[in-house]
């Protein structure tokens, strides 16, 4: 499955907010630095779609609020 993903940073809590349209809204607490951020929304999309994180990659926007995940099954 390939989903596309909206990050906000700096956020009050770690949540999977909820899809906007075909997005996934995702809120993280750590900053955008050295891959903290990354780390959180693939632990999130882990435990919101309940499959081990090896299986989630992240296609494009390694530097970006809005990324390009994929997740095998």
């Amino acid at each position: 499955m390939i989903l596309q993903v909206k990050v906000i940073t700096k956020a009050s809590e770690n949540k999977v907010v909820g899809f906007e349209g075909d997005i996934l809204k995702i809120k993280c607490t750590e900053v955008p630095e050295k891959g903290k951020a990354n780390e959180v929304v693939i632990k999130l999309i882990s435990d919101y779609y309940n499959v081990p994180k090896r299986n989630i990659k992240i296609l494009r926007g390694h530097k970006s609020s809005k990324k390009t995940i994929q997740i095998d099954s």
